[in-house]
């Protein structure tokens, strides 16, 4: 069954930073969204997924280890390649879109107190 879902009645259900919510799935990969607030996200990779993010709403401060931070803002997008080690913070509340595949653990292989299972973003 087709449902609308309108992204921004869906970011109100949302209580807490760094708790991605799933949307919807297109094939094998889960369409989240989150709000990001502060800098919680570990250092971590994705062995063997890539990750899509888009910002809906506010700035984001993206790191790749040994590169430069660089800011993203609302209408950027960027994929981080399988096995790139990344973090992403924010000054002030960030709204996201991930697009990762069902396989993609929440913050790698790192578990840190932010860390949710798939259950617990469904």
């Amino acid at each position: 069954m087709n449902i609308i879902i309108n992204i921004p009645v869906a970011l109100k259900s949302i209580r807490n930073h760094f708790s991605p919510k799933i949307i919807g799935e297109v094939n094998d990969v889960y369409i989240k969204i989150v709000k990001i607030l502060g800098e919680k996200v570990p250092l971590h990779n994705h062995v063997n997924e890539d990750e899509l993010f888009y910002i809906l709403e506010g700035a984001l401060e993206m790191e790749i280890e040994n590169n430069p931070p660089f800011q993203m803002n609302k209408g950027d997008l960027y994929i981080v390649k399988r096995g790139v080690n990344h973090k992403v913070s924010s000054h002030n509340e960030c709204h996201l879109m991930l697009i990762e595949n069902k396989t993609a653990l929440h913050t790698g292989e790192v578990s840190v107190e932010i860390t949710k299972s798939i259950k617990e973003q469904k």
